[in-house]
């Protein structure tokens, strides 16, 4: 089976080492930039695999393998489409979680072969969160795999869902000091913008910026 594998990051690269061991799976090209997916019109695979791929895919590309196109996403599906998955579930009490879905031309909408929801400890930042991610993404791809062949799948539930986009960091980065929040709230705000030891989390006055940086230890 002619494969094709699209974007790269540390799921993806397990998920390809993986892929490549299948004595089922030829791997013809591995594509990162955008201008890469007109080897799927000229090469034609079966399916096509997707992991941190950060361009826009045209219907008429997803349209082309036999297989369609899978995508794997660190978001338990219909929540938290789109951008930053990642942050959203510390900030808005959103289930964390990971998917296997065959891509559609809308963002994260396309039908679900496989989600798993995922624990969020309280001393979880961005970083934290993202790492566990990535690796429960790699499990859950191995796990479906049989299922993606089969091609079963269920639609979304898109009026249970949310989905967000990367100009929404931008917004809520850049702290409102006069907001009225709760203590929870707060620190929740902070530690989803906190990602390893980069805090996004800014305030600035009339000359100046300043980050905001919060650390939470287990005791």
């Amino acid at each position: 089976m002619d494969l094709i594998f699209l974007g790269m990051n540390e799921a993806g690269e397990e998920v390809l080492d993986w892929l490549r061991q299948k004595e089922e799976v030829n791997v013809l090209e591995v594509i990162e930039s955008r201008e890469g997916l007109e080897k799927i019109r000229d090469l034609r695979p079966e399916i096509v695999v997707s992991s941190g791929y950060e361009h826009i895919v045209p219907k008429e590309v997803i349209e082309i393998p036999e297989k369609g196109i899978v995508n794997l996403h660190p978001s338990y599906l219909p929540y938290n489409r789109g951008a930053h998955p990642y942050i959203w579930p510390l900030i808005d009490g959103s289930p964390a979680g990971v998917s296997v879905h065959f891509m559609n031309e809308n963002l994260d909408e396309g039908p679900v072969i496989a989600r798993k929801k995922v624990e969020k400890n309280p001393d979880d930042n961005a970083k934290t969160l993202r790492d566990r991610l990535m690796k429960e993404q790699v499990q859950l791809f191995k796990d479906s795999w049989d299922k993606v062949l089969k091609q079963e799948c269920f639609e979304q539930d898109l009026e249970k869902g949310n989905a967000h986009y990367k100009s929404d960091l931008d917004q809520i980065a850049d702290l409102d000091l006069d907001r009225e929040m709760s203590l929870r709230e707060a620190i929740d705000l902070l530690r989803g913008l906190k990602f390893g030891e980069r805090s996004l989390a800014y305030f600035e006055d009339e000359e100046n910026a300043f980050s905001v940086d919060l650390s939470i230890v287990k005791e």
